[in-house]
């Protein structure tokens, strides 16, 4: 039963489903997009693994409690311990014991996992100005981050 909106410019229950349908359907079809060369292998880097190495590269000492980092990315710890052994084999992170509480493990960023942050950080900047700000604009992508955030707020 949709809800009464007279009188008002609110919208109906079946155009505000719309709207956030269509939100997932963009970021489900952009976010590709927004990963595509990033891997240094040559595949495309999995989403998590971007954003570890951008969260440790933008926190002090570029490093942060591994359970902190596991949280901010939304993944399991058993998820988050796979992707760090991952990015640990490859040297792009290493584990740091902290030495005033031994149950705390830093995830750190290594001068190797620096260098990637930089690179992939560059083409993912590229490619947002690609696919996100040629279509809204400066004005848009600035509502949006508005938007997404006074979202982000009210949810926490």
């Amino acid at each position: 039963m949709e809800s009464d909106t007279r009188g008002t410019d609110a919208p109906g229950d079946d155009e505000l489903i719309t709207a956030w349908g269509l939100v997932h359907e963009a970021l489900r079809d952009i976010d590709p997009l927004l990963l595509k060369g990033i891997d240094p292998s040559g595949g495309d880097m999995a989403g998590p693994w971007f954003e570890v190495l951008v969260r440790l590269q933008r926190s002090p000492g570029q490093r942060l409690p591994m359970s902190r980092l596991a949280r901010e990315v939304s993944l399991s710890s058993g998820g988050f311990t796979k992707l760090a052994d991952r990015l640990a084999h490859k040297g792009y992170l290493a584990r740091e014991a902290c030495p005033t509480d031994r149950r705390v493990v830093y995830a750190v960023l290594t001068p190797q996992g620096r260098a990637l942050a930089d690179e992939a950080k560059a083409r993912h900047a590229a490619l947002l100005r690609e696919h996100v700000l040629a279509v809204l604009g400066a004005d848009g992508v600035r509502r949006l981050s508005a938007l997404a955030r006074a979202l982000r707020d009210a949810a926490r």
